[in-house]
């Protein structure tokens, strides 16, 4: 049956959710039943449900963010703002989806997706994840690897038609048995829970399996339902696990293999027709070329916006466009600088980093319950423990501005139509900051990953943590 865990702070108001409440350390997450992978590769399982249809509407226009014109802010944004706990006590949430009617769902990468509504903490699904997504507690030594992997439960989206529908999506990483991406068992599976089952361990549909993953690093899995309901998938490299920390295979070079993408797939997991069919590869691959893409959000002009994880630096802000190819991968290359792509067929970035952001999640902010952030892409930072503003503007367009300590992408080497400005804030107050994320009335939320064991400085992890915090001018 759910397990429910009454929460113990004052309600806070979230919003399309009743007085949602700040809860005490969540318990552990039951145990869970889920199909193993028979095949090597990649593949659907569709399952005839006559109790949903999981079609949907394709209409562009029918987006409540949809602006064709829309224009960036020229002004420098305000950075003086301040964070309000919502919810603590959390195991190293991954992933933040607003239901379309305002329901609040959070995935924990040890593997459990709860709904948040009144001042209750409801479990609604606990898909079994690989044994070590552990979590190190307030006062305990932290360690880059004292917590284990990267991998665990991780992105989350909900299907366009809920509640009717009461399906929400996840992908997590599993052990897949033998050495299904090639030297690594480990794999990634994207699934959907019904969410009005009553008991969670027998709510699992796998949609996708065999996504190539990694124990360790570079698993990608964030999740969106884009602006015409298509799920937008990011997939990582699948990195070996190394003392270099990862030896780039080639899979994000070919497009038959899932790993290094961005996928863009029907509510069932099957392949839009009008996806590019990258050389006659997957059909539900929609780009390729990725190192660890951990973000994917869109513009109010429906363009799609993806941040990735770099080496050494150099993490990416990239403008997805359908078929083209950004770059990583090729066996032996271990950078990406101007030398990589001047002379080159690769995508070009809007941004490419000289310092280490390390972006997760993202969110292309439309509202107005911070002002100055309007129409700015904003991004969690993990290892860079901050808030990073974007601010991306046609490059033949009106300049905006770089004051308040802003720094300008406008490099020759870098994207022809795009040019960005990069502002910080928040800088070591929260810690580690997994996802940003716009509620359904404008309120910016974000989640903290201070309970993974990679945390900087002796703060980290506080009492509390890991935290979902409302971000609020000061």
């Amino acid at each position: 049956m759910r397990e429910t865990r009454r929460s113990f702070l004052a309600a806070m108001g979230l919003a399309g959710v009743a007085g949602l409440a700040g809860c005490a350390s969540p318990s552990e997450p039951a145990d869970s039943t889920t199909t193993t992978p028979s095949g090597t590769q990649a593949t659907v399982t569709t399952v005839a449900d006559d109790e949903y249809d999981l079609a949907v509407e394709h209409d562009v226009e029918s987006w409540s963010e949809y602006d064709p014109d829309w224009s960036h802010p020229v002004e420098a944004p305000n950075l003086d703002v301040e964070t309000e706990t919502v919810v603590e006590g959390l195991k190293i949430p991954w992933d933040l989806a607003f239901a379309p009617n305002g329901d609040l769902f959070i995935s924990e990468r040890v593997g459990r997706i709860s709904r948040y509504t009144s001042d209750d903490l409801e479990t609604v699904a606990t898909p079994e994840v690989i044994d070590h997504a552990d979590w190190v507690a307030p006062g305990e030594e932290n360690g880059w690897w004292k917590a284990g992997s990267e991998g665990g439960l991780m992105g989350l989206a909900v299907h366009p038609n809920y509640p009717d529908v009461p399906l929400v999506y996840a992908i997590y990483t599993h052990d897949g048995g033998p050495a299904v991406s090639g030297n690594d068992p480990f794999v990634n599976r994207l699934s959907y829970f019904d969410v009005s089952a009553d008991d969670p361990a027998d709510a699992e549909t796998v949609v996708v399996d065999d996504i190539p993953g990694n124990e360790i690093i570079h698993n990608g899995a964030r999740l969106a339902f884009g602006p015409q309901n298509y799920l937008w998938v990011t997939t990582g490299d699948a990195a070996l696990a190394n003392p270099d920390m990862g030896t780039v295979k080639p899979l994000p070079q070919d497009p038959s293999s899932l790993a290094g993408k961005v996928l863009r797939l029907e509510p069932d997991g099957s392949a839009p027709a009008d996806n590019p069919g990258i050389d006659g590869g997957d059909p539900r691959v929609y780009t390729m070329g990725h190192r660890n893409p951990q973000g994917i959000t869109f513009m109010p002009d429906a363009t799609p916006v993806a941040t990735e994880h770099g080496p050494s630096a150099h993490d990416e802000v990239n403008v997805l466009e359908a078929g083209a190819n950004y770059g990583w991968g090729p066996e032996g290359e271990r950078a990406r600088t101007a030398e990589t792509y001047r002379g080159s067929d690769y995508a070009r970035p809007v941004v490419n980093t000289d310092e280490t952001w390390a972006p997760p999640g993202s969110v292309f902010y439309t509202a107005d319950a911070v002002p100055s952030w309007q129409n700015r892409l904003v991004v969690g930072g993990l290892i860079s423990q901050r808030v990073n503003l974007v601010t991306v503007y046609p490059t033949d367009g009106e300049p905006a501005s770089a004051g308040n300590g802003g720094k300008r992408f406008d490099a020759d080497w870098m994207h022809d139509g795009y040019s960005a400005v990069h502002h910080t804030t928040l800088e070591d107050e929260l810690g580690r900051i997994r996802h940003v994320e716009q509620g359904p009335d404008g309120t910016l939320y974000a989640v903290t990953s201070n309970r993974d064991g990679r945390a900087q400085g002796e703060q980290f992890p506080r009492e509390g943590d890991d935290r979902l915090v409302r971000i609020t001018p000061a």
